[in-house]
C-alpha cells in the first residue's frame, strides 16, 4: 500500500494547474464500504465534517483528490462543506482505497464550452449553457460525485444528472431547487451557448449519455471564469 499511494501522490501534486498543464493521471480517493473519513479545515487541523461511503443520492463515495501535503494529507472536494473550499483527508488514518483517470472535464464559461480531456489531448468538446448573469456557475476545481437518471427528478433534467461536489452559492430569488451543481440536460434546446441557468451546466442528451458512460464517480472538473 505504501509503494501505491507514493505513485498516486506524485501524480496527483498538481495544486493549480492551468488551462493545458494536466497531469497523466488523477488520484480519486474511494470511501471503503462502512468506512467514515474526517475532513479537516488543513491538514492537522480541525475536522469539519465527516463522510461515509455512500453519497446522499446512494453513490459510492469518490472524492477526487486536488493536491497532496507532506505525504500523507490529500487535498479533495466535498459537496458537504459549505463555500466550495479545499478540505484535507489524512490517508494514514484508512477508511479509502485508491484508483485513477486520466480524464478530466474542463468549463469555459466565457466560452460555454465542456472539453473532455485526456491529459493534453482534447477527446470532446460541447456546446453547454451556463449560469446567468444573477446566478453564476462557480468557479473552481470539483469532482463528478454522483452519476443520476434525470427522469427520477424531473423532466427538465433531461436524460442524465452528474452531479459535482460545487455548491451554489448565488442561488436566484425565489429559487426552491436546491443548491447542488450538475452537469445535466434541459428542456430548452436554446440553452446551449447561453448564460441562462441557475449555475448548472446544461449539455444535450446525446452528450450526456456518452458522458454517463465514459466518466467514472471522482473525475476532475475544472471550471473557470
Amino acid at each position: 500500500m505504501g509503494s501505491l499511494l507514493a505513485t498516486l501522490f506524485t501524480a496527483a501534486t498538481i495544486a493549480h494547474p492551468q488551462p493545458h498543464a494536466i497531469p497523466p493521471a488523477h488520484v480519486i480517493a474511494h470511501v471503503r464500504p462502512g468506512g467514515v473519513v474526517a475532513l479537516h479545515a488543513r491538514p492537522f487541523g480541525p475536522v469539519v465534517a465527516r463522510v461515509g461511503a455512500l453519497t446522499r443520492f446512494g453513490s459510492q463515495r469518490a472524492l477526487g483528490v486536488v493536491s497532496t501535503r507532506r505525504g500523507r494529507w490529500l487535498a479533495v472536494t466535498e459537496a458537504g462543506v459549505d463555500g466550495n473550499r479545499i478540505v484535507w483527508v489524512d490517508a494514514r488514518a484508512g477508511g479509502l482505497r485508491y484508483s485513477r483517470t486520466a480524464l478530466e472535464l474542463d468549463v469555459d464559461l466565457s466560452d460555454r464550452t465542456l472539453t473532455v480531456r485526456r491529459g493534453e489531448t482534447t477527446v470532446r468538446e460541447l456546446s453547454v449553457g451556463v449560469g446567468a448573469f444573477d446566478s453564476p456557475t462557480p468557479t473552481g476545481r470539483f469532482a463528478v460525485t454522483d452519476k443520476l437518471d434525470g427522469a427520477n427528478f424531473s423532466a427538465a433534467y433531461g436524460c442524465c444528472i452528474l452531479a459535482l461536489s460545487a455548491i451554489q452559492t448565488s442561488l436566484p430569488r425565489g429559487w426552491a431547487g436546491g443548491n447542488r451543481i450538475a452537469i445535466h440536460g434541459t428542456s430548452t434546446p436554446t440553452d446551449f451557448g447561453q448564460a441562462v441557468s441557475a449555475g448548472c451546466v446544461h449539455a444535450r442528451d446525446t452528450d450526456l449519455h456518452w458522458l454517463m458512460r465514459a466518466i467514472p464517480l471522482g473525475t476532475p472538473v475544472v471550471i473557470r471564469p
